[in-house]
């Protein structure tokens, strides 16, 4: 569904809310939901099921992580890195018999290494809402690398709504839109779309003109991560603190380290016409030794703009390698790009008046980074023989609200992957603010 069709059911009362509905909240085919003023420290994930909410199971039968287990998020609060939250969510739905909703996290929440999963009562899945639900909405939010700091009314996921089946655009459709340049980079001579069951989209290990750097590598032993990454900061935390810059190599090749979080983008300059929408699926384990997951979803206008204004953009690749060390090539399959058709036409564009964020980036961090810091290290030299060189790899508390912020009580915070999964590497692609 669109943005104005969405802005109908808040009016319908489809939508629900005790709190007003702020216009950035509504994007071109989703809806951002707001954290609410409590949290749950729980001892382990868990579906509610059909006999009780999912309240009554968080907080009955020895849920609750210790006495201290009900936290109140009304002020900036520390959630603890691999500790499961779960929390309410300020907007309700009571949609019509033929509507359902699916859920993806926010952009920056995946950059971050932010696990979020949408519960509904009574449900027996995740990120999905079933067609005529009623009820109460609820985020799982799991912190995989950093600790952070977040409060009531951020957004860290996103709701989308539809109608009728689920099914993309086929190989024949993409063909005739990647003849007509409305794919890909239309100025890549060099870049052709490669379709089969969708666009394919592999990992870029060459970097670009503007910088060696072709990922980057969290890096959670720092002192400074203590103190926690403040999702109300903006343009704030220096790149340098967190993250490890691993830069281009001859061989265009990188190690993934068991264990080791990385932001990388894909080859592809991506494109989605306003009267699409896309979304990144897992890669298929058949074709190599690691398993891929993606929580992507990418907006109408991205890469695309309102008149095929903008020439395509790259798609940020969130990646953990789970179980073993894993090497990456340039140029590397790693997932599908499936779209789908809108309902109407958005009247939001992504990138356009709407201050989409990512709308050309590159090789991007989270909006919580500073920007400028994103350069050559100093360590690598323009010689060939530098770049060769290996990379050298408390209780809850309330922190005071300072720092540069967006807003003063509400900040659309920036996509969640899922977490683990049985294969060797874990792999999520957002594509959106």
């Amino acid at each position: 569904m669109p943005s104005q069709e969405i802005r109908n059911f808040i009016d319908m009362g489809y939508i629900r809310t005790s709190r007003e509905i702020l216009p950035d909240q509504i994007q071109p085919a989703s809806i951002d939901l707001r954290l609410w003023t409590e949290a749950y420290r729980v001892r382990a994930s868990f579906l509610p099921g059909k006999s009780t909410t999912l309240k009554h199971k968080a907080t009955a039968n020895g849920m609750l992580d210790g006495p201290d287990g009900v936290i109140d998020i009304t002020r900036p609060t520390r959630l603890e890195p691999n500790q499961i939250y779960i929390i309410p969510l300020i907007e309700s739905l009571s949609l019509p018999p033929d509507v359902y909703g699916l859920a993806n996290p926010k952009s920056t929440t995946g950059r971050l290494d932010i696990f979020t999963r949408l519960i509904t009562e009574y449900g027996d899945e995740f990120e999905r809402v079933q067609r005529g639900y009623s009820g109460h909405l609820y985020l799982e939010v799991v912190s995989r690398t950093f600790p952070i700091i977040v409060q009531s009314g951020m957004r860290l996921n996103q709701l989308r709504l539809g109608r009728g089946k689920l099914s993309p655009a086929g190989d024949d459709r993409l063909r005739r839109l990647a003849l007509d340049d409305r794919l890909l980079d239309e100025d890549d001579s060099d870049r052709e779309a490669t379709i089969d069951r969708g666009l394919r989209i592999t990992v870029d290990l060459s970097g670009d003109e503007s910088s060696d750097i072709v990922a980057y590598k969290a890096n959670p032993e720092k002192k400074s991560l203590y103190q926690g990454i403040d999702l109300n900061k903006i343009d704030y935390y220096d790149v340098a603190e967190f993250w490890i810059p691993i830069p281009r190599v001859p061989k265009r090749q990188l190690v993934l380290e068991r264990g080791g979080f990385y932001i990388l983008m894909s080859k592809q300059r991506v494109r989605v016409p306003p009267d699409l929408a896309a979304e990144l699926l897992p890669y298929d384990s058949a074709t190599g030794e690691f398993r891929v997951h993606y929580a992507g979803f990418l907006d109408p206008g991205f890469g695309y703009g309102n008149n095929g204004e903008v020439p395509g953009t790259r798609v940020v690749l969130e990646v953990r390698a789970n179980e073993m060390p894993v090497l990456l090539e340039d140029d590397q399959f790693v997932g599908r790009l499936h779209y789908y058709n809108m309902a109407a036409l958005p009247d939001k564009i992504y990138g356009g008046t709407i201050g989409s964020s990512y709308q050309r980036q590159g090789l991007a961090l989270s909006k919580q980074f500073r920007q400028e810091k994103h350069q050559r290290p100093s360590f690598i030299s323009d010689s060939a023989a530098a770049v060769e060189k290996k990379t050298v790899s408390p209780p809850r508390q309330v922190i005071p609200d300072t720092g540069k912020t967006e807003s003063k009580n509400e900040h659309p915070v920036l996509n969640l992957a899922p977490s683990g999964g049985s294969g060797d590497l874990l792999l999520n692609a957002k594509g959106r603010l």
